[in-house]
């Protein structure tokens, strides 16, 4: 049995991240602490580096501490962590995405004796991939989270992680926040016309989520049906080149960018369809967002989409990089409107039975008390299999 001191008070946990961004795996954290047992766990936050506007959002809810990383090799970022993770009794650390904050959160996790080590992964590959000196660390880790059932078999198979320490935790959306909404009104919001076909993508924009070839898909949609109406939602480094390349495409004035945006469940109901066009992902939210809300999905078939971006059921898939192929799956869309339409409401179906809010946070929760509980000696309930294929 451990000599661990048995908590009589909600268990403190400590989510590690860079920074907190208007961004898919910020979202998904943010919706995560909000909806934990206040009876049961104290969560925080700490940002390597500055907070974000999610971050400043979250601290006026609860603890949330930020600047511990100066640059790169800044090594004091260990004593730091420690520091902080023992003057705050931290029961439980989970770091979230790969990087610096993977590696240094676990190894003051472990130095401070804290309990239980927790890695929460949100990608298949570059620019997020674990790298050598994180997979040191794997003996010190307890568990190791993907978001889908084919990215917990990355995780095994490609990352290298024991298959008894994956454990799959499906991404979940706020379906009462997202859903179906009034279109005209939303349009009018954005500006757009009433009749317009309007494909939206909702990604940071950085080079692995691939603008460019929406960008150019987009001008060969626009060419072959004039009412067609673009959003690009979501901000990022490579803004200013992308705004030059849709001038250069001729379709500047039927493209919106419309920036890092804390309303986007206003925004969806006004979207006929939603791209994706990665080069990789896991199990993306703003897909999550976008069926709960109703709008299939047309989506590059990479990681995990296609657990959720079902082929003829919720959207179309076509294969990465190939631009005629997604041209031609959004314009059959486009062209179908019920057939649309009824890919919309299956995907909100799905979404309510299987991608809920509460089930992720349930799951977290579950997770980080049975491995305190084991870690104290306590006996708990039988658990099913770690990794399972299929969110049912």
């Amino acid at each position: 049995m451990s000599n661990l001191p048995i908590r009589s008070n909600p268990l403190r946990v400590l989510f590690l991240v860079t920074s907190m961004p208007v961004g898919g795996a910020e979202t998904l954290l943010a919706g995560l602490v909000r909806g934990m047992d206040r009876k049961r766990f104290a969560p925080e936050i700490a940002c390597l580096k500055e907070l974000g506007p999610l971050g400043e959002e979250l601290a006026a809810e609860l603890p949330v501490h930020h600047g511990l990383l100066s640059h790169k090799w800044d090594l004091r970022i260990l004593p730091r962590l420690w520091k902080l993770m023992r003057s705050r009794q931290i029961d439980a650390v989970v770091t979230v995405g790969a990087g610096d904050k993977m590696f240094w959160g676990r190894l003051a996790a472990k130095c401070a004796g804290v309990p239980v080590i927790v890695s929460a992964l949100h990608s298949t590959g570059w620019p997020d991939s674990v790298g050598r000196l994180n997979r040191l660390l794997t003996r010190l880790t307890d568990a190791f989270v993907g978001v889908a059932g084919a990215h917990a078999e990355h995780l095994v198979t490609r990352e290298g992680f024991p298959a008894e320490k994956v454990h799959t935790i499906f991404n979940g959306v706020d379906t009462a926040r997202f859903q179906p909404g009034d279109k005209l009104c939303a349009r009018q919001l954005l500006g757009l016309p009433a009749e317009a076909k309007v494909v939206a993508i909702l990604a940071a924009l950085r080079p692995e989520k691939n603008h460019e070839l929406f960008l150019a898909g987009a001008a060969d949609i626009f060419h072959q049906d004039p009412s067609a109406r673009f959003l690009v939602i979501g901000d990022g480094p490579l803004r200013n080149k992308l705004e030059q390349l849709a001038q250069e495409l001729g379709i500047a004035h039927v493209t919106h960018f419309l920036g890092s945006r804390g309303d986007v469940d206003r925004i969806l109901p006004a979207v006929d369809i939603l791209a994706l066009t990665s080069h990789n992902e896991a199990s993306p939210v703003s897909i999550l967002e976008a069926l709960s809300c109703a709008v299939p999905v047309v989506s590059a078939n990479v990681g995990s989409v296609g657990e959720t971006v079902v082929e003829g059921v919720t959207g179309r898939l076509f294969p990465a990089g190939d631009q005629q192929a997604f041209v031609n799956a959004t314009l059959e869309l486009l062209s179908h409107d019920s057939g649309r339409i009824q890919l919309g409401l299956n995907g909100r179906n799905r979404t309510i039975l299987k991608w809920s809010l509460v089930a992720m946070v349930r799951g977290y929760e579950s997770l980080i008390e049975r491995i305190y509980r084991t870690k104290l000696g306590l006996k708990i309930a039988p658990q099913p299999s770690r990794i399972s294929l299929d969110p049912t």
